[in-house]
Protein backbone atom coordinates (compact mmCIF):
# COMPACT_ATOMS: atom_id res chain seq x y z
CA UNK A 1 0.00 0.00 0.00
CA UNK A 2 1.67 3.07 -1.02
CA UNK A 3 2.11 5.87 1.65
CA UNK A 4 -0.89 8.38 0.62
CA UNK A 5 -3.37 5.61 1.33
CA UNK A 6 -1.68 4.49 4.40
CA UNK A 7 -2.01 7.95 5.75
CA UNK A 8 -5.22 8.12 4.68
CA UNK A 9 -6.75 5.12 6.64
CA UNK A 10 -4.60 6.01 9.94
CA UNK A 11 -6.68 9.79 9.54
CA UNK A 12 -9.75 7.51 8.57
CA UNK A 13 -9.65 5.27 11.77
CA UNK A 14 -8.58 8.31 13.68
CA UNK A 15 -11.28 10.21 12.78
CA UNK A 16 -13.55 7.58 13.44
CA UNK A 17 -12.13 6.87 17.04
CA UNK A 18 -13.04 10.61 17.67
CA UNK A 19 -9.33 11.74 17.79
CA UNK A 20 -9.49 15.27 18.39
CA UNK A 21 -6.06 16.31 17.72
CA UNK A 22 -6.99 14.96 13.35
CA UNK A 23 -10.19 16.72 13.44
CA UNK A 24 -10.32 20.06 11.60
CA UNK A 25 -11.70 22.85 14.09
CA UNK A 26 -15.17 23.57 13.98
CA UNK A 27 -17.34 26.17 15.67
CA UNK A 28 -20.44 23.81 15.16
CA UNK A 29 -20.82 21.53 18.04
CA UNK A 30 -19.93 17.48 17.51
CA UNK A 31 -23.26 16.71 19.51
CA UNK A 32 -21.26 12.80 20.15
CA UNK A 33 -18.82 11.13 18.61
CA UNK A 34 -20.71 10.76 15.44
CA UNK A 35 -22.98 13.55 15.92
CA UNK A 36 -25.83 11.61 17.51
CA UNK A 37 -27.27 14.36 18.34
CA UNK A 38 -27.59 16.27 15.29
CA UNK A 39 -29.62 13.17 14.41
CA UNK A 40 -32.12 13.05 17.70
CA UNK A 41 -32.52 16.57 17.01
CA UNK A 42 -33.99 16.36 13.54
CA UNK A 43 -36.01 13.85 14.43
CA UNK A 44 -37.53 16.00 16.59
CA UNK A 45 -37.74 18.46 14.23
CA UNK A 46 -39.06 16.03 11.62
CA UNK A 47 -41.59 14.86 14.17
CA UNK A 48 -42.85 18.02 15.21
CA UNK A 49 -43.78 19.25 10.80
CA UNK A 50 -45.47 15.61 10.48
CA UNK A 51 -47.73 16.75 14.03
CA UNK A 52 -48.56 20.48 12.77
CA UNK A 53 -49.65 18.49 9.13
CA UNK A 54 -51.68 16.66 11.04
CA UNK A 55 -52.88 19.19 13.66
CA UNK A 56 -52.42 22.11 11.99
CA UNK A 57 -54.79 24.73 10.28
CA UNK A 58 -56.12 23.80 6.93
CA UNK A 59 -55.77 26.59 4.10
CA UNK A 60 -58.46 28.87 3.10
CA UNK A 61 -60.83 26.97 0.49
CA UNK A 62 -60.47 29.14 -1.80
CA UNK A 63 -56.39 28.35 -2.48
CA UNK A 64 -56.43 24.89 -1.33
CA UNK A 65 -56.88 23.32 -4.09
CA UNK A 66 -54.08 24.95 -6.07
CA UNK A 67 -51.90 24.60 -2.80
CA UNK A 68 -52.09 21.23 -2.75
CA UNK A 69 -51.43 20.30 -6.01
CA UNK A 70 -48.50 22.05 -5.62
CA UNK A 71 -47.50 20.69 -2.31
CA UNK A 72 -48.11 17.48 -4.30
CA UNK A 73 -45.51 18.44 -7.27
CA UNK A 74 -42.45 19.26 -4.59
CA UNK A 75 -43.09 16.25 -2.10
CA UNK A 76 -42.49 14.01 -5.32
CA UNK A 77 -39.51 16.09 -6.08
CA UNK A 78 -38.26 15.78 -2.96
CA UNK A 79 -38.92 12.66 -2.83
CA UNK A 80 -36.71 11.80 -5.47
CA UNK A 81 -33.69 13.91 -4.63
CA UNK A 82 -33.69 11.61 -1.33
CA UNK A 83 -33.93 8.95 -2.91
CA UNK A 84 -31.64 9.36 -5.67
CA UNK A 85 -29.15 11.03 -3.38
CA UNK A 86 -29.37 8.19 -1.19
CA UNK A 87 -28.56 5.43 -3.50
CA UNK A 88 -26.13 7.35 -5.01
CA UNK A 89 -24.05 6.91 -2.00
CA UNK A 90 -24.84 3.08 -1.64
CA UNK A 91 -22.54 1.70 1.34
CA UNK A 92 -21.20 5.10 2.29
CA UNK A 93 -24.87 6.26 3.65
CA UNK A 94 -25.19 7.15 6.89
CA UNK A 95 -27.46 8.82 8.97
CA UNK A 96 -24.51 10.26 11.12
CA UNK A 97 -22.66 13.02 9.74
CA UNK A 98 -19.10 11.93 10.27
CA UNK A 99 -18.28 9.90 7.46
CA UNK A 100 -17.96 6.09 7.77
CA UNK A 101 -14.58 5.21 7.66
CA UNK A 102 -14.30 3.05 4.56
CA UNK A 103 -16.70 5.58 2.65
CA UNK A 104 -16.04 6.92 -0.63
CA UNK A 105 -16.56 10.90 -1.49
CA UNK A 106 -19.58 10.87 -3.79
CA UNK A 107 -18.52 13.71 -6.66
CA UNK A 108 -20.76 12.54 -9.43
CA UNK A 109 -24.71 12.30 -10.21
CA UNK A 110 -26.82 14.73 -8.08
CA UNK A 111 -23.48 14.81 -6.03
CA UNK A 112 -22.17 17.25 -8.67
CA UNK A 113 -24.70 18.95 -8.33
CA UNK A 114 -25.24 19.54 -4.40
CA UNK A 115 -23.28 18.67 -1.28
CA UNK A 116 -25.96 17.48 0.75
CA UNK A 117 -29.04 16.40 -1.38
CA UNK A 118 -30.88 14.28 1.27
CA UNK A 119 -31.21 17.09 3.35
CA UNK A 120 -32.34 18.99 0.24
CA UNK A 121 -34.72 16.62 -0.40
CA UNK A 122 -36.05 16.50 3.04
CA UNK A 123 -36.66 20.01 3.27
CA UNK A 124 -38.17 19.95 0.06
CA UNK A 125 -41.03 17.69 1.49
CA UNK A 126 -41.20 19.76 4.10
CA UNK A 127 -42.23 22.97 1.80
CA UNK A 128 -44.47 20.57 0.00
CA UNK A 129 -46.19 19.18 3.11
CA UNK A 130 -47.03 22.78 4.48
CA UNK A 131 -48.47 23.45 1.12
CA UNK A 132 -50.52 20.21 0.79
CA UNK A 133 -51.52 20.52 4.51
CA UNK A 134 -51.62 23.01 7.04
CA UNK A 135 -49.39 26.46 6.43
CA UNK A 136 -47.86 25.76 10.22
CA UNK A 137 -45.70 23.06 8.49
CA UNK A 138 -43.79 26.00 7.37
CA UNK A 139 -42.03 26.67 11.11
CA UNK A 140 -40.88 23.38 12.08
CA UNK A 141 -38.98 23.14 8.35
CA UNK A 142 -37.71 26.63 9.13
CA UNK A 143 -36.25 25.05 11.83
CA UNK A 144 -35.16 22.23 10.17
CA UNK A 145 -33.53 24.02 7.82
CA UNK A 146 -31.29 25.62 10.14
CA UNK A 147 -30.25 22.20 11.77
CA UNK A 148 -29.24 20.96 8.68
CA UNK A 149 -27.18 23.66 7.84
CA UNK A 150 -25.49 23.49 10.82
CA UNK A 151 -25.48 19.56 10.87
CA UNK A 152 -23.67 19.64 7.07
CA UNK A 153 -21.09 22.42 8.55
CA UNK A 154 -20.06 19.63 11.17
CA UNK A 155 -19.93 17.37 8.51
CA UNK A 156 -17.99 19.17 6.04
CA UNK A 157 -15.54 19.68 8.78
CA UNK A 158 -15.33 15.83 9.22
CA UNK A 159 -15.20 15.30 5.91
CA UNK A 160 -11.87 17.43 5.22
CA UNK A 161 -10.24 14.80 7.70
CA UNK A 162 -10.08 12.01 5.12
CA UNK A 163 -10.88 13.47 1.89
CA UNK A 164 -7.81 16.25 1.54
CA UNK A 165 -9.16 17.24 -1.82
CA UNK A 166 -12.86 18.12 -0.17
CA UNK A 167 -12.18 21.66 -0.43
CA UNK A 168 -11.60 21.85 -3.65
CA UNK A 169 -15.15 19.32 -4.05
CA UNK A 170 -16.67 22.17 -1.98
CA UNK A 171 -16.01 25.15 -4.28
CA UNK A 172 -17.00 23.15 -7.59
CA UNK A 173 -20.28 22.29 -5.97
CA UNK A 174 -21.66 25.52 -5.04
CA UNK A 175 -25.20 24.54 -3.85
CA UNK A 176 -25.45 22.86 -0.52
CA UNK A 177 -29.09 20.69 -0.34
CA UNK A 178 -31.02 21.30 -3.46
CA UNK A 179 -28.52 21.19 -7.47
CA UNK A 180 -29.23 24.21 -9.13
CA UNK A 181 -31.14 26.52 -6.25
CA UNK A 182 -29.70 26.07 -2.62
Amino acid sequence: MGLRRQLCAVARTQTSLGNAATAPRSRVPALGPRGEGWVALQTVVIGAAVACAGLGPDWPAAVEPALRICGYVIEAAGFALAITARFALGKSFTVLPRPRVRATLRRHGVYAHARHPIYGGLLLIGIGLALDRSGLVLLPTAVLAVVFLLKSMREEAWLAVPYPDYGDYRQATRRRFVPWLV
